[in-house]
Formats: structure tokens, C-alpha cells, sequence
């Protein structure tokens, strides 16, 4: 299946959100993630599909001070 994620082609397996992000080593506790523009709530990850064509951004929240 082909995807985007943040910007770049992926060819991966049909997963879901929570799915990419563990197969990417991403905390989702960490991360918000955007899904064709759109935000996606924290409790969605683990039961939204990816689909053909979909685009994914991952922001990672950095803190400061």
C-alpha cells in the first residue's frame, strides 16, 4: 500500500496509526498525528486503518524552556 508520511513516498503493510507508529519506533504518547490534513485524536490511533493513498504527518512535541 502506498502512503506519505511526513512528506516523504512509504510503501508499507495496511495498517493502523498506532501500528505505523510502533513499526517506526515512535512513542504515540509523544507525537500528534495529522491524517489528510486533518488532526487525529490520541484514542482514534488504534482503530483508524490506513488507506491507499493516505498522507500522514508525525509532529514530535519537544520541550524548552
Amino acid at each position: 500500500m502506498n502512503i506519505t508520511i511526513n512528506g516523504e513516498a512509504a510503501i508499507i503493510d495496511p495498517l493502523t496509526v498506532l501500528e505505523c507508529l510502533e513499526q517506526l519506533g515512535i512513542d504515540p504518547r509523544r507525537v500528534a498525528v495529522e491524517l489528510n490534513r486533518e488532526i487525529l485524536p490520541k484514542g482514534a490511533y488504534p482503530g483508524t486503518a490506513l488507506k491507499e493513498g493516505d498522507s500522514i504527518e508525525i509532529v514530535h512535541f519537544v520541550g524548552g524552556g
